[in-house]
């Protein structure tokens, strides 16, 4: 389970939001092994003044917040970092303008379609 969370420029979040869900769900599909079916993510366009950029950032400054259930290993992780810069540079997001935080939470912290995250029956593993 995971939810995507993605803040950035309205000028230029809207202008890649397909193409940027699309990389993101590969990643979480191919390295977090997310089932293909679910794809749980959510924009936030906002204005200028709402997002102010970094030093070193420019317009394209993104931040990509994954809410998920615990149990990847670091090397996973890494791994999805890692892919997310990668794909991302084909939208001209280099390395200062992206910023990932996974947050992950107990299963039992989480309730889906009227269950427990723990009491869910998932057709895929966790554990990676």
């Amino acid at each position: 389970m995971a939810q995507l969370k993605v803040y950035g420029r309205d000028t230029f979040l809207r202008q890649v939001r397909q193409e940027l869900s699309d990389l993101l769900h590969a990643a979480a599909v191919d390295v977090l092994q997310l089932p293909p079916a679910k794809r749980f993510h959510r924009f936030f366009p906002m204005a200028a003044e709402d997002f102010p950029t970094p030093e070193g950032r420019t317009e394209r400054y993104l931040v990509v917040e994954v809410l998920l259930f615990e149990g990847r290993s670091v090397a996973a992780k890494k791994a999805f970092y890692a892919r997310l810069y990668r794909d991302v540079a084909a939208l001209g997001v280099g390395p200062a303008d992206l910023e990932v935080v996974l947050l992950e939470t107990p299963r039992h912290d989480w309730a889906v379609r009227g269950l427990p995250g723990d009491e869910l029956d998932l057709p895929y593993r966790v554990e990676v």
